[in-house]
């Protein structure tokens, strides 16, 4: 069979999957992801084994690091994908809420209710727990979903689906309203993009690179989550002991992901106080830091900050760092090189943290806490989809209502129009 049948076949199950899916209760998807968690914990020794043929793979394309860390799998994340799913089923169903309902001037009541959005394709890389939040969140939505992770978790994929599939139909979902393209060469993702009489949005995730080649190619709309360049600035009447905790997990608690903080930005008033001690934090769990002239002399020894640097995400134990004159520099550096997707302000004062808030564009920001929080299960969604940095109806961490669309119902006695 050539890609493109392929493709197109799994799809058009997919369609025919979301019909059915659209009208199941809230009763019958909520068993099949309490079922699917159960099946993920229950097969756990099968999942580290698929996910360990593929970091074999990993190591012998010589892959970073960072790629390595969100591809693997351990018990413990195995643990956490199943305590999604269980969070997700737990979450009020969006479908069939009703948003409005008017009664006209002639009698007639027209309103809007909240319905699936039909099928959905994820593209995404490396991380094999997208593969259970992505289906997760489209099945509760009511959304068959076309998965297509990268080559390098091919495995670990494939296993988590046949996990996911074989406990969703003993439950009574439909066949095929999860799909996998277990196909790993590129044309697959390309022939995906142009099917759009079967599929109704694109979600990728994943490097510039992919977003690049998903929005320039895709006949389908597409959500982006976009790189995350998050920056830290600490105020002048910050709290110094909470900025250090803070600013170290923003960085060091997980620095391959999207939402770890990148550049450090701290007034200059407070600079010599706390850059020292929180450089040394650094230092010691093995962050290199670069920093702007003002840190260097500041902290001897740090490597120089480049221009590049400001516009990097590492996604790894590297941090720049910049020395500002007051909030309003900070914000013009968030301005020019962030990625709009989580910006931080440590601070006491009132009359600034409500001006960060309101004039930094973001999809999150932060008062006083971590950019790491930028995340739909810390933000009571349950598993996310993704962190849109798209500017519609979609931004921040997608849930279960971004998964939905909505349709007019209207109900009249024979009402015609004059």
């Amino acid at each position: 069979m050539d890609i493109k049948t392929y493709v197109t076949e799994k799809a058009q199950k997919a369609k025919t999957a979301a019909r059915k899916l659209s009208v199941l209760s809230s009763v019958v998807k909520n068993t099949a992801l309490v079922k699917m968690a159960e099946a993920l914990v229950e097969k756990t020794n099968a999942l580290l084994s698929a996910n360990a043929k593929d970091l074999e793979e990993a190591k012998r394309r010589a892959l970073s690091k960072a790629m390595i860390d969100r591809l693997t799998l351990s018990p413990r994340r195995i643990e956490e994908m199943a305590a999604g799913l269980r969070e997700v089923a737990a979450l009020p169903d969006p479908v069939g809420e009703v948003l409005r309902m008017v009664r006209r001037p002639n009698g007639m009541q027209v309103g809007r209710v909240r319905v699936p959005i039909g099928v959905i394709g994820i593209v995404y890389e490396s991380r094999p727990n997208v593969t259970a939040d992505a289906a997760s969140l489209c099945l509760k939505a009511g959304n068959a979903v076309v998965l297509r992770g990268g080559s390098e978790a091919i495995y670990s994929n494939a296993a988590i689906v046949k996990v996911l599939s074989g406990a969703g139909a003993t439950a009574g979902l439909p066949d095929d309203c999860v799909a996998f393209l277990d196909n790993p060469d590129r044309l697959a993702v390309m022939e995906m993009l142009k099917l759009d009489a079967l599929i109704d949005l694109i979600i990728p995730r994943g490097g510039e690179g992919l977003m690049k080649m998903v929005t320039e190619n895709s006949r389908i709309p597409v959500i982006k989550h976009d790189k995350g360049l998050c920056h830290t600035y600490v105020d002048e009447d910050a709290d110094l002991a909470m900025a250090r905790s803070i600013c170290f997990n923003a960085k060091v608690q997980r620095p391959a992901t999207c939402n770890a903080m990148e550049t450090l930005l701290v007034n200059q008033k407070i600079a010599t106080v706390f850059l020292p001690t929180m450089i040394q934090e650094f230092q010691a769990a093995g962050v290199e830091v670069r920093g702007c002239p003002k840190t260097r002399a500041i902290v001897p020894g740090i490597n120089e900050a480049k221009e590049e640097d400001w516009t990097t995400e590492y996604l790894d134990l590297i941090l720049s760092v910049k020395v500002v004159k007051d909030m309003d520099e900070a914000m013009e550096h968030i301005a020019r090189y962030g990625s709009q997707h989580s910006e931080a302000i440590i601070t006491r004062d009132y009359g600034r943290s409500r001006r960060f808030l309101a004039e930094v564009d973001a999809c999150a920001v932060f008062v006083n806490a971590s950019t790491r929080l930028n995340d739909g299960y810390q933000f009571g969604l349950g598993a996310e989809i993704g962190i849109s940095t798209s500017r519609i109806h979609a931004r921040g961490p997608m849930g279960l209502e971004e998964l939905t669309t909505t349709k007019y119902i209207v109900l009249g006695e024979g009402q015609l129009r004059e």
